[in-house]
């Protein structure tokens, strides 16, 4: 035997006896190497009889251009031990246990590919194996590395949609409902745990029942919730966790006054030219320099934005809708400056004066302005903190991710493991280094 090709297949428990050429592949002769695969695995008692030999063709990791087969001679022998109910056993290795036809590290090596991001399929496609053993592969090494979700000081709370809507019809009206599968995410915005679990649905029921499955120690640890202005998610946090501080995510505030001058502006040019915006229309060619924050028009582009206004708006609607938008952002603004009580009471008094005074007939800022005071504990709550849920938002992007990848889930267990390996595996590696 040659030491140095037993050690440049690096297979352990076995040794290389030769290697010869095939037809279009390589073919490796294997032996036993390890004393303990002699042993009986039921009493444990060493034998030297041998019944007969047998060779296997385990899968195995690839090694070059050319396809590597490996053809592994093992010996069957008879147990010594008269009381042991085992009459006969044959040699196995830890990388190869009795009846495994794949090698623990091309298992391992499948496991791998797939929590870096690819399908099982292309797992399938690198190794030659089948889609179950693939998987199983990549679920056993996920589930003894995902802890279970711990306990955080500041939680994050979004939903994502499972999949395309679908449509069922109902038996007793024949009418057809639309169905919306949508997942609650519960991610840890202290950076280190991730995206903790998952619920079904996006209901309130739904969220109290995961939050209680984590153990009152969990919900007591939860100090600040950030969620999106939902009411559904800020009744079940009130319910489950009342001693936490709710704290509204100040990006979807910006995109409601952002929506509240869309909004005026189609409506605006529907009932002043009877139809929707074309590219000839001044104010439809420069909708998006009216989506932009104030800070960021040059004096130039500013002043183009105030011409297309006079000229295509003759009410003025969309200037109001556009300066309720501005007073929002100066508002939410305060918390990068320490959150001070006096700039945000005199940023509220000019956002609610502009709303009332030269926003008082238009029913969209009347609605911004009903929105921001339904939600005003929680908008102070983050211009106190400065507590977002773009950790969230991030973590809904990787979601998503991993169901491209994946081309879709059928099982739903299935796509949470996937999905939360993908979501907290870059933050368990920081935090074991």
């Amino acid at each position: 035997m040659d030491d140095s090709t037993t050690i440049l297949f690096g297979l352990p428990g076995v040794s290389v006896r030769e290697v010869e050429r095939g037809e279009d592949v390589r073919v490796v002769h294997a032996v036993t190497d390890d004393p303990s695969a002699a042993a009986c695995p039921v009493c444990g008692v060493f034998s030297d009889t041998v019944r007969q030999y047998r060779t296997t063709n385990p899968k195995d990791l690839g090694y070059g251009e050319e396809p590597l087969a490996v053809r592994w001679h093992k010996a069957q022998y008879a147990c010594k031990e008269q009381l042991c109910p085992r009459k006969a056993f044959t040699e196995s290795i830890a990388e190869l246990p009795p009846r495994a036809r794949v090698t623990g590290r091309l298992r391992r090596a499948a496991a791998c590919m797939i929590g870096e991001g690819s399908p099982v399929t292309a797992a399938v496609r690198a190794h030659g194996i089948s889609w179950p053993v693939a998987h199983e592969a990549f679920a056993l090494k996920a589930d003894a590395e995902l802890a279970p979700a711990a306990a955080t000081k500041r939680l994050g709370i979004d939903e994502t949609r499972r999949g395309r809507p679908r449509w069922a019809q109902d038996p007793d009206t024949f009418e057809w409902e639309k169905l919306e599968l949508f997942e609650t995410n519960f991610v840890d915005l202290t950076g280190m745990g991730g995206l903790l679990g998952q619920a079904s649905g996006r209901t309130k029921q739904s969220v109290i029942a995961w939050l209680d499955e984590q153990g009152q120690g969990f919900k007591d640890a939860v100090e600040v919730v950030a969620i999106d202005p939902c009411a559904t998610y800020r009744r079940a946090v009130q319910q489950a966790l009342p001693n936490a501080l709710i704290v509204a995510d100040h990006f979807h505030l910006s995109r409601l006054g952002n929506q509240t001058v869309t909004d005026v502006r189609q409506r605006v040019v529907r009932e002043t030219a009877g139809r929707r915006g074309r590219a000839s229309d001044p104010i439809w060619a420069g909708r998006r320099r009216l989506l932009r924050g104030a800070e960021r028009l040059t004096p130039k582009a500013f002043e183009r934005m105030i011409t297309d206004l006079n000229a295509g708006d003759p009410t003025g609607q969309i200037l109001i809708a556009w300066v309720a938008k501005e007073e929002l952002r100066a508002l939410l603004a305060c918390a990068k400056t320490g959150g001070q009580r006096h700039d945000i009471a005199h940023r509220l008094d000019r956002f609610y004066s502009w709303c009332a005074g030269a926003g008082g007939d238009i029913a969209e800022v009347q609605r911004l302005a009903g929105t921001v005071q339904a939600w005003w504990p929680q908008i102070l709550a983050f211009l106190q903190t400065d507590i977002t849920n773009g950790a969230t938002e991030g973590t809904n992007r990787l979601i998503k991710d991993a169901a491209r990848c994946a081309f879709g889930f059928r099982n739903l267990a299935n796509q949470r493991r996937r999905v939360r390996w993908a979501c907290t595996r870059r933050q368990r590696q920081w935090a074991t280094k």
